[in-house]
């Protein structure tokens, strides 16, 4: 069976031989198969595929080929050194600041101007297998309910790239707490914030929790933009599935250390759950069902699954899949857990066309392993970003490598 898509005549071409092909797609895990790529997109896949005498051949001699893969929710490029304020841009207030501008809550947040792509953690996560990730903004003094807008981020080198639709990171419950409002109090806000957003005019005089900007881009956002409801409990999931009912909005669940308990009702409303896999022990009461079968669960109740870490996600975004890994072993299938690390992440945001599968037509963001990529110890040997061969060298790397030749 050759699986074949159309592309332009005369691009760059490559074929990567012989691999263990991971597609995430319908065809599943085909053994010693060709992958060709040309002009940044896949175009073929089959066995005893041929080339023009120009193309660059991979021998892959039946090491696993997957889709790049996603960081989860991260930093990368809006944060360097946590503690040193000047190196940190996820937030609308400052390090150390005590309260938001104006007292208002800010949707419009909007860190992308901020981006860094010369940000090393971004050559480091790369270098792991991590060609996508979401760049997010974190909550703020003041500022809890809407954290700004996040961005997936493509990471090629020489410049990654921030690409595709945003969307609105919402923290409810303990996320929130530093507002200094009961969980009723957050709800009102935030009914507050949604009718100023819808109103066709607004009161001389009144009171208001948005600017005209982040009235606009809540007002859009409700209009069939992406949001991010992070929160855990149970009863908070319930309310982002009604709000899901209510507005046209796509809505998602961040955290969600107790969604296994409103499984059924995610997979009817089609909703996606990015979860960290590690979840268990309880970091706050809003977590008192986390369990690590959480992801199991899930999916086995057929709820769309994506894995992130966001403890770790500017400073160590790869090791989300290791994560993934530790998901396998309280209960995930293997190829359930690949998954959530590429297809259903890109679907979840937007980019199901483009990336997250092995298939005829996607861009070839490609990860060939020395083993199988949930185990700790596997190291990605070579990454491509549409059909280019990425640099593998990072700052540690380059550190090693100057230290071994005894350069000071």
């Amino acid at each position: 069976m050759v699986l074949v898509a159309w592309a332009p005549a005369g691009a760059a071409e490559l074929l990567i031989r012989g691999a263990t092909v991971h597609t995430v797609d319908t065809p599943g895990t085909l053994v010693a198969h060709d992958v060709h790529i040309r002009d940044g997109r896949i175009v073929a896949i089959g066995q005893g595929l041929s080339v023009g005498s120009g193309a660059t051949v991979i021998e892959a001699h039946g090491r696993p080929l997957t889709p790049g893969l996603f960081g989860g929710i991260t930093g990368l490029g809006l944060e360097e050194i946590s503690l040193e304020p000047s190196t940190v841009d996820m937030t609308v207030v400052a390090a150390g600041a005590q309260r938001a501008l104006d007292g208002l809550l800010r949707p419009e947040f909007d860190p992308r101007p901020a981006f860094n792509p010369d940000s090393p953690h971004i050559a480091t996560a790369r270098a792991e297998g991590v060609t996508f990730a979401l760049v997010a903004p974190s909550p703020s003094p003041g500022n809890e309910l809407f954290a700004g807008l996040a961005t997936m981020a493509r990471l090629h080198a020489p410049r990654p790239a921030l690409a595709g639709t945003q969307t609105l990171m919402l923290d409810l419950g303990a996320d929130a707490s530093g507002m200094g409002l009961s969980r009723a109090g957050q709800y009102m806000l935030l009914e507050q914030a949604i009718s100023e957003a819808q109103a066709a005019t607004l009161a001389e005089g009144e009171q208001r929790l948005l600017s005209s900007a982040g009235r606009a881009v809540l007002k859009a956002q409700l209009a069939g933009g992406r949001i991010a409801f992070a929160v855990d409990r149970a009863s908070d999931i319930r309310q982002a599935i009604a709000f899901a009912a209510r507005f046209r909005a796509r809505v998602l669940i961040v955290g969600g250390a107790e969604a296994w308990r409103e499984a059924q009702a995610l997979a009817a409303a089609r909703i996606p759950v990015l979860i960290d896999p590690l979840g268990n022990l309880p970091q706050d009461l809003d977590q008192l069902g986390s369990t690590l079968e959480n992801a199991a669960r899930l999916q086995a109740a057929g709820v769309p699954l994506v894995f992130t870490r966001p403890a770790e996600g500017t400073h160590s975004a790869h090791k989300v899949r290791q994560a993934a890994g530790n998901a396998v072993a309280h209960g995930l299938a293997w190829d359930a857990a690949l998954a959530a690390l590429t297809r259903n992440a890109a679907e979840a945001f937007g980019l199901g066309g483009e990336m997250g599968r092995i298939a005829p037509g996607m861009r070839a963001d490609l990860v060939l392993w020395s083993g199988d990529p949930l185990e700790v110890t596997t190291l990605a040997d070579q990454v491509w970003m549409d059909g280019v061969t990425q640099p593998m060298q990072t700052r540690q790397s380059a550190l090693r490598d100057r230290y071994l030749r005894g350069d000071r």
